[in-house]
């Protein structure tokens, strides 16, 4: 039996839920724990950076929403420094110890947070520094991670399973943020030291999940060049690309969440006061609802045909949501448009994902999730950047209609460069996962 590759046992039939299998089940709660605490730790972080800009450096509005732009940059670069190595490294080690191992790294980082919040120490070299190392650590913890569901579960399972794996991260998404700004209201470290628990709780999980040796194909292969196999195995497969940058550009362009804790602080009202980190907590909480509603849809009734252009629709939703939020001065209002972002970007992460996770073979899936993985990164830390830029220069209404708008032109650009998408008309996978 060739090593990472599940052989179905004739005398037992295949589990119809991948709940089923107790490794699965433990990658999905250290995924759902390990999200919780790291999106409610992110919001935070990005809230204390523009209120010290703001109240402790004296900074205007645009200036602090430029900090802002500037917090996505410091979480990308290690990001896009590091993919390579993260990817080799996910392919060539156990990815469950990777995994685990780079979770106590941002367990590090919610410690570090929570001494310096509780010591009231915080300043905006700090802030950044701990940013770019919680980016360190994700940029392991992504396609090692990523690469473990393949390995524990059936490749007739695998839709059901990245569906699965959605509501964990959009669930958790919901909850953390949420979670965090209750937290935040009571004590302001209260939120990293959850955090802090809650990466532990994670990691132990992750190590719990039976070894999982790298292909024997990558053991005594030369790193630099199985770097290079990587990138051109993604490059060459014209599909593949255009599943990875339509994510990259679209919410490249269309990163208005980034935004949120200025609208947060100085733009949405309620009973004529600002609605603060409470609500700054509950909106970014509504693209994940939106997205974990639809996500137990797909669970429950995966997309199955026609997914190519499904994917596309589900960015230009996304789009149409984000400009419907940019224009919105109703404070409800604009929490049913984050709703339906999440929604539409969750159609296209699921059928991306799972053509992604069936179209690579296993030996360079560590490479692929790292590439895919160093996208998604981009467009959300280099869109937080972008939407930063665009704020100080059209103000942050502006820099919101302009991404959404942006995101549907590129929607509609890739639907002509990559046929191969459109074309997609279901997930049948053309290598072997189980």
């Amino acid at each position: 039996m060739a090593r990472g590759v599940i052989t179905p046992d004739p005398a037992s039939p295949l589990p119809t839920s991948p709940l089923a299998i107790p490794d699965y089940r433990k990658f999905w709660i250290a995924r759902f724990f390990s999200v919780v605490a790291t999106s409610g730790m992110v919001v935070i972080l990005g809230y204390q950076l523009y209120d010290v800009a703001r109240g402790q450096y004296g900074m205007s509005i645009a200036q602090a929403a430029f900090q802002l732009g500037l917090l996505g940059l410091a979480q990308f670069l290690p990001l896009f420094l590091l993919t390579p190595l993260a990817g080799l490294v996910a392919d060539r080690f156990d990815r469950r110890n990777v995994a685990a191992l780079a979770m106590c790294i941002d367990l590090l980082v919610a410690l570090a947070l929570a001494l310096c919040t509780q010591a009231g120490v915080l300043s905006l070299p700090l802030l950044f520094g701990l940013a770019a190392l919680h980016g360190t650590a994700r940029v392991f913890i992504g396609p090692a991670l990523s690469s473990i569901a393949p390995n524990v579960v059936p490749a007739a399972l695998m839709p059901k399973a990245v569906a699965i794996n959605s509501m964990a991260w959009q669930i958790g998404s919901v909850a953390g943020p949420a979670i965090a700004g209750l937290l935040f209201a009571g004590s302001p470290s209260a939120p990293y030291w959850t955090s802090t628990a809650m990466l532990a709780f994670s990691a132990a999980c992750t190590f719990s999940i039976r070894r999982l040796p790298p292909p024997e194909a990558n053991r005594n292969a030369k790193p630099l060049r199985q770097m290079r196999e990587g990138l051109s195995f993604v490059w060459n497969d014209r599909f593949l690309l255009g599943c990875v940058t339509l994510d990259l550009f679209a919410v490249l362009m269309g990163g208005a969440t980034a935004l949120l804790p200025v609208f947060a602080r100085d733009i949405l009202m309620v009973d004529g006061q600002p609605v603060g980190a409470d609500g700054l907590g509950i909106m970014r909480a509504m693209p994940g609802l939106g997205a974990a509603l639809v996500a137990f849809v797909l669970a429950r009734r995966p997309i199955a045909n026609n997914v190519g252009n499904k994917m596309l629709l589900g960015v230009a939703v996304f789009g149409l949501f984000t400009i419907g939020f940019g224009l919105s001065t109703n404070y409800y209002f604009s929490l049913l448009m984050l709703m339906g972002v999440g929604a539409g970007d969750m159609v296209s992460v699921f059928i991306r994902n799972t053509l992604v996770q069936l179209h690579t073979p296993d030996a360079v899936r560590g490479r692929v999730s790292s590439i895919s993985g160093l996208a998604i990164s981009a467009s959300n830390e280099l869109g937080e950047m972008q939407s930063g830029v665009a704020a100080a220069l059209l103000g942050a209404v502006g820099a919101a209609v302009f991404g959404g708008v942006g995101a549907i032109a590129v929607t509609a650009a890739w639907f002509f460069l990559f046929p191969e998408l459109k074309n997609a008309r279901t997930f049948a996978a053309r290598y072997r996962t189980s």
